[in-house]
């Protein structure tokens, strides 16, 4: 009896002790958790800024008018602000983010790549500079002015050709002073002469069957193509920017995650030794803490791995200078709510999309390039005139002038079947563009459904992880507290600090699905919010 008397007293001193103990008790092991690597930004999370077992300040949900839409933020509990992700970081200028104007120019010596400046930015700044900087789009934009230029040409032919030719000619033939000798006995008169001729001539295809006006409209249609091509890369690349800042928001937020989890993993860890040093625990359960810190440390490695990957993938999309990496400066939150039904959504996206227009204007292409190759074996019409003054230099009988007009009829009527096969060509591209339209149309719609119905379904994980994200905070402070009494074991306490990893990264994660969903809705809709495609110049 005195010896159960004296187990319990014991018990009841060291959980009262334990209790007393506060988090920070996890960074007197320094050499437990893994130092950062030289260079890194992850942003280490205070203990003091911890909830008090210890784990990632929890995302909390601000009072809306509309319940539905919650809008979830990772903030702190006191309201601290968050530490600035690199102390690299400066104030932003207006040639910050202005990549090099010399497109031929790479980096030759190692100073020249190395990062200097790591520089928070919006997701609005993020797509502003994709759309400066990215150089697909800007191709988009040269071949666009290419294909102006060709339109330019194509109306160049409903004016006439002027050109003016000038020749001047020196005569001096062995015949003629031959035959001039023989006729005057020797006589050795010089038989140079000296002339200059200058004419001014005038061509114009009065007629051509059609195939003046259908080079024109093709061109017309190749610019309208081409302007659907730089709308359809600065939507996709929209798109693509949107994406990769969600993933570098991933990134940012797994690595806290998994500090926190090093963190819990270490109080643990610490909780045990203390029993162990108490007589009240086993070697095995502080094993176990180690074990699981070690794994931890390794998942933070990993996380911060990534983060560099997505911070350089970003860097990519946007052209930014050799020397600069940005990060993210918004908070993780919903980015907001789509109100059209599926209906309407694909409505609006049928109506929308580049792509659909594109498809239509290959085809009247196609259709032109038709016409062309038939006026092939119809006659041709083209007047003429021709003026032109005569003189020569060295007698004195002046200059003489001519003018001359006419036309000239041309028909092809037999080429052995070539411009009939060539049309036949063309009738074929105008099927294959409307089958490539139905293509189309099919893919625009699934892409509305898939990101609709992803949408809804995120929009429902994230009210289910954020109520288990609390219900696993509370088992892991119950399993703790278990523990610290004797009646649990570190066990009970490993699986709920897993529990609780899991639930963090179960919102993080339906947060940004939310939020990826909404952008491939918003790209599969497209031209959002005013619904114009690219007008025609």
């Amino acid at each position: 009896m005195p010896k159960i008397r004296y187990f319990l007293a014991v018990s009841v001193g060291t959980a009262i002790a334990l209790l007393y103990i506060k988090p920070s008790v996890s960074q007197d092991l320094p050499s437990l958790a893994q130092p950062n690597p030289p260079g890194n930004t992850l942003v280490q999370i205070p203990i003091s800024q911890l909830e008090t077992d210890g784990s990632l300040p929890v995302p909390k949900l601000p009072t809306l008018a509309n319940p539905e839409t919650p809008t979830l933020e990772f903030i702190n509990p006191n309201n601290n602000p968050a530490p600035p992700p690199d102390s690299r970081s400066k104030t932003p200028t207006p040639d910050l983010f202005n990549p090099s104007p010399n497109p031929l120019l790479f980096p030759t010596q190692t100073e020249e790549v190395q990062i200097q400046n790591t520089q928070p930015i919006t997701l609005k700044q993020a797509i502003e500079l994709a759309g400066r900087n990215n150089q697909q789009l800007q191709a988009a934009r040269l071949t666009l002015e290419r294909t102006q230029s060709a339109l330019q040409e194509a109306l160049a032919a409903e004016f006439p050709t002027v050109s003016a030719i000038s020749q001047f000619s020196r005569n001096d033939s062995a015949q003629s002073e031959l035959s001039n000798q023989q006729r005057t006995f020797g006589n050795t008169d010089d038989n140079t002469s000296t002339t200059i001729n200058t004419s001014l001539q005038l061509n114009y295809n009065a007629y051509t069957a059609g195939r003046r006006p259908a080079a024109i409209r093709a061109a017309q249609e190749q610019v309208r193509f081409q302007q659907l091509e730089v709308e359809k890369i600065s939507e996709d690349l929209r798109q693509t920017v949107t994406r990769a800042y969600y993933d570098l928001q991933d990134a940012d937020a797994q690595v806290e995650i998994r500090q926190a989890a090093v963190n819990d993993a270490a109080r643990s860890l610490r909780d045990a030794q203390l029993l162990e040093q108490a007589g009240l625990g086993t070697k095995f359960e502080v094993l176990q803490s180690q074990v699981e810190l070690s794994n931890n440390n390794q998942e933070l490695t990993n996380a911060i791995r990534q983060q560099r990957i997505n911070r350089r993938q970003i860097a990519q999309l946007l052209s930014l200078p050799q020397k600069l990496e940005i990060s993210a400066a918004e908070p993780i939150q919903v980015a907001g709510e789509w109100e059209l039904s599926l209906e309407d959504s694909i409505i609006l996206a049928l109506r929308n999309r580049a792509e659909l227009e594109q498809q239509l204007a290959q085809r009247t292409i196609s259709q032109q390039q038709q016409r062309i190759a038939l006026a092939a074996n119809k006659p041709q019409l083209s007047v003429f005139a021709n003026y032109d003054i005569l003189g020569q230099l060295d007698d004195n009988d002046g200059v003489a002038d001519g003018l001359s007009l006419g036309a000239r009829f041309q028909w092809d009527f037999f080429d052995g079947g070539a411009a009939k096969a060539r049309a036949k060509q063309e009738v074929t591209n105008i099927a294959i563009a409307e089958t490539n339209f139905a293509n189309q149309r099919n893919q625009v719609r699934f892409q509305v459904e898939q990101a609709f119905f992803n949408l809804r379904a995120n929009k429902e994980n994230i009210q289910t992880a954020n109520l288990a994200l609390e219900q696993a905070e509370e088992s892991l402070r119950l399993a703790r507290l278990r523990f610290q009494a004797g009646v649990g074991t570190q066990t009970d306490v490993i699986n709920q600090q897993t529990a609780l990893t899991r639930s963090r990264v179960s919102l993080l994660t339906a947060i940004l699905n939310y939020n990826r969903a909404l952008a491939d809705l918003q790209r599969a809709i497209s031209n959002l919010p005013d619904s114009k495609l690219f007008d025609l110049p």
